[in-house]
């Protein structure tokens, strides 16, 4: 966690950069929708996170003290996947055109703006190669409870498209950035994550193996993951294909998506990858009840911290969002990306706890069901996208993205109730009624005293006194949900200093 919030810090920086250089027009539009397909051959061939799978074929080698055997798992499973992936993104290099004009509705009327989405897209595509090694190599790390290099992951992707931008986007435009995510790939997850995994020892073997009995294995656990969809993935390609009609949608709205996952990506994410070996590792064990406590208790906590960061987020959003006004992102801009944020912000605690429920049927060697729940959940809310599209343009987007993943959440954590997983009696309610509590008056608080302030120094304007707002407001709502929660006898702080002091 400590890692996602130097890598959010980084990626806000990366943010403001681009759109600084860019600005919210063509260009930026066609390099984020640029990411759509890498994304989509990532996540069909190999289930979306290769580890996934992976750590539990893997923890069982551990448990039984075969690490030749583990090894030559994810040697056949890294070498056997490379050749389909490489397949994969050859394809994908030669229809490239065809999917931009399918995937962004806006595009097909301006074939200069499909042209250039199509160039990114191709250089981009290789980088999933790198990504699927990274992932894999990552695997060995987290069953050993090693995050080190994984965390550092993320800081060199997100420096590899800013130092891509500062010394290319005179000679390369938006280009720059498509050879900065390249190179943040390539140095951030397959090397370094490769380097890692051969200082704990992995003996590599150049063995294929499509009838291996490893492979056969990831193959069974990971086809599910591979074939079925998931609202969580394709919320974003629903959000690119609409807001492409309009000329700087898809940077609008994916401003506001970005800006409301760095916070999500502090708690979230990170809380998800290292809970996924300790999940497998209990029911591996067959400690059935120690597993649903133990999921339910991450549930709660996660779910109570995203409540209070969201107060915060829609509190201080107009001055949070100021922030990255300059260059050629202009005033207008900002506040259309703010009215999105603060719709999106509502749901971060079920963008975060989302992630721990998918990762226990992964534990429990299920991807089946999330997959298959997944895939109707997205095919029932492609109207949904379309209708409140049309009714309220961006806007109804961001709303039908809310709608979306709180119906994701509460389909699995019902459908882990109904497969007697994890228990939804083991949701501490008392503690999720208290953290509710103290973000309403905490986010009451915030907001009193940004406009406290604002009537105060009326003639202070400009980037100081943004700041000037964003630490009143901080401090009011840092001031008001520790004391609310002191009142509700609440157990989180306490539980939050304990885990610091170990």
């Amino acid at each position: 966690m400590a890692s996602s919030l130097l890598s959010g810090l980084l990626a806000l920086v990366r943010i403001k950069y681009v759109n600084y250089l860019f600005g919210a027009g063509a260009a930026q539009d066609a390099y984020r929708a640029a990411f759509t397909l890498p994304n989509l051959l990532n996540y069909f061939l190999i289930g979306g996170a290769a580890s996934i799978s992976l750590i539990t074929i893997l923890n069982r080698y551990r448990e039984a003290g075969d690490e030749a055997g583990g090894d030559h798992a994810l040697s056949v499973i890294l070498n056997t996947m490379l050749v389909v992936l490489g397949s994969g993104v050859l394809l994908a290099e030669i229809f490239a055109p065809q999917y931009v004009w399918l995937a962004n509705e806006g595009f097909r009327n301006e074939p200069i703006r499909a042209a250039l989405c199509t160039s990114l897209t191709r250089l981009i595509l290789p980088a999933q190669l790198f990504f699927f090694i990274g992932s894999v190599m990552s695997s060995r790390l987290q069953v050993r409870k090693i995050f080190l290099y994984q965390a550092f992951t993320p800081l060199i992707y997100n420096g590899g498209i800013i130092l891509g931008a500062l010394f290319l986007h005179t000679r390369l435009g938006i280009y720059s950035l498509a050879v900065g995510v390249l190179a943040g790939v390539i140095l951030g997850s397959a090397l370094l994550n490769s380097l890692g995994a051969f200082r704990t020892g992995f003996r590599y073997r150049p063995i294929l193996g499509f009838r291996d009995p490893a492979f056969h294995e990831w193959l069974k656990l990971s086809l599910p993951l591979m074939i079925g969809v998931s609202l969580v993935m394709f919320d974003g390609i629903f959000l690119n294909y609409f807001a492409s009609i309009a000329k700087g949608g898809i940077t609008l709205i994916g401003n506001a998506k970005d800006l409301f996952n760095a916070p999500f990506n502090v708690i979230g994410p990170a809380a998800g990858a290292a809970s996924l070996p300790f999940f497998a590792s209990l029911f591996q064990q067959r400690r059935a009840f120690d597993f649903s406590a133990s999921v339910g208790r991450s549930v709660s906590r996660l779910f109570a911290v995203g409540m209070l960061v969201s107060a915060w987020m829609i509190a201080l959003a107009p001055w949070l969002l100021d922030l990255f006004k300059g260059g050629k992102f202009n005033r207008a801009d900002v506040a259309s990306v703010t009215q999105l944020f603060q719709v999106l912000a509502l749901t971060l605690a079920f963008w975060a706890v989302q992630g721990i429920y998918a990762r226990a049927f992964y534990a429990a060697s299920n991807t089946h069901t999330p997959a298959i729940a997944g895939t109707l959940i997205t095919i029932l809310s492609i109207p949904m996208y379309w209708a409140l599209f049309n009714a309220r343009g961006l806007i109804g987007l961001a709303i039908a993205s809310d709608v979306g993943i709180i119906i994701q959440t509460a389909t699995l954590a019902v459908l882990l109730h109904r497969k007697r997983l994890v228990s939804l009696l083991h949701l501490e309610y008392p503690e999720l009624a208290r953290a509710l509590a103290a973000a309403l008056i905490a986010f009451v608080a915030a907001h009193s005293a940004t406009l406290a302030l604002t009537h105060i120094l009326p003639t202070l304007t400009g980037h100081t006194a943004d700041l000037l707002t964003i630490t009143a407001g901080t401090l009011a709502w840092a001031i008001a949900t520790l004391l609310m929660l002191l009142l509700l006898r609440s157990r989180l702080p306490a539980r939050i200093l304990r885990r610091k002091a170990a």
